[in-house]
């Protein structure tokens, strides 16, 4: 990071933001009606309900399963927010820079929870619902989860590894120079 030429002091925010659009994404995955699409049938499934058309729906939380995974990811975005709201507090201040890796953690433990859940959803899903001849496919609001996912991971690790470059967060580094003459 401090390779290419970044100064930590102006792009330590980009973390709180990418967990802000990883909030964004987990929404958008909650509340997606896209999970699941039958083709050939015009059938949907999201999280919560499995709709044969538009007035006829059945509810997924009727099963183990699905109320496992709803609850599994809604977990983990409770947790996102949670470390959205700490990592405002982490970076405002010098003595609260310990809580970097604490935030890394949850957030490792976020993904783990949203990890299991998407992982869970489709493996019953296909087995609970096994249509014969018609071929599942994971849409659009499943992706946004994946998408949120992978923030996590990626931001657990970036606020594990910051600590590391405390003096370079608050601007008490000495400028570390690419050339020196001979």
């Amino acid at each position: 990071m401090l390779a290419c030429g970044l100064a930590c002091e102006r792009c330590r925010w980009i973390l709180p933001m990418l967990l802000f659009s990883a909030i964004i994404f987990d929404i958008i995955a909650l509340a997606g009606r896209g999970w699941v699409e039958l083709s050939g049938t015009g059938q949907q499934s999201s999280l919560w309900w499995r709709c044969h058309s538009v007035s006829t729906c059945e509810s997924l939380m009727d099963f183990a399963w699905g109320r496992a995974a709803a609850a599994m990811l809604f977990c983990g975005f409770i947790i996102l927010v949670i470390c959205f709201i700490l990592s405002f507090f982490a970076f405002c201040g010098s003595q609260m820079l310990v809580f970097l890796r604490m935030i890394g953690s949850l957030l490792a433990l976020a993904a783990v929870f949203q990890i299991i859940s998407l992982v869970v959803y489709p493996v019953k899903y296909n087995e609970t619902f096994n249509d014969s001849g018609v071929t599942y496919i994971y849409s659009w609001a499943y992706g946004f989860g994946w998408a949120a996912t992978i923030i996590l991971i990626g931001c657990s690790f970036f606020f594990c590894c910051l600590p590391n470059y405390a003096d370079d967060l608050l601007g008490n580094a000495k400028p570390r120079y690419f050339y020196t003459s001979p």
